[in-house]
């Protein structure tokens, strides 16, 4: 008998774990669609019309699990749906809590690479709405995907909390 309560555990942590992968992975392709969609959308209407499209909370570009937002290749936040305070900055110099760059990160996935993925430590949204300094709040791990746009020294990233 235990041994059958074990092996029905170890079936459960299997089965959680592999939806949980699952789970991840549709997030991840959903990051990597819609920035595909954003840089699309860019060519196709214009560069105007995609921030304020980027910068709409409702817009095409935010789902359940993520949005998407643009950055210059030079490291200038240009549109942003949830940090329209920051739109115009150059960003580059902002750290995650173990001190990484990970705008230079981005930035450099884009000139290099034209698209791919980076990982840094960032506060969740609710935990940005609390009223504390940024450097207190508490940071979760955060895989973003960077995909610069074809042509243009622009770039689209999705990303989401692990």
């Amino acid at each position: 008998m235990r041994k059958v309560i074990v092996l029905a555990l170890v079936v459960m942590v299997n089965v959680v774990l592999a939806a949980s992968v699952m789970s991840q992975s549709a997030i991840k392709d959903e990051c990597v669609a819609l920035c595909k969609d954003a840089a699309k959308f860019i060519n196709e209407k214009g560069f105007y019309p995609a921030i304020a499209e980027i910068n709409n909370k409702d817009g095409m570009f935010v789902t359940k699990n993520t949005y998407v937002f643009m950055m210059d290749l030079e490291g200038h936040l240009l549109a942003h749906p949830f940090n329209p305070q920051f739109i115009g900055r150059d960003i580059t110099g902002v750290k995650d809590m173990n001190g990484k760059l990970f705008n230079q990160e981005s930035i450099a996935i884009a000139k290099t690479k034209g698209e791919g993925w980076s990982e840094y430590m960032y506060p969740t949204p609710e935990e940005l709405k609390k009223p504390t300094a940024f450097k207190e709040k508490k940071f979760s791990k955060k895989l973003s995907y960077v995909y610069r746009i074809p042509g243009k020294d622009l770039m689209v990233i999705a990303g989401f909390f692990d």
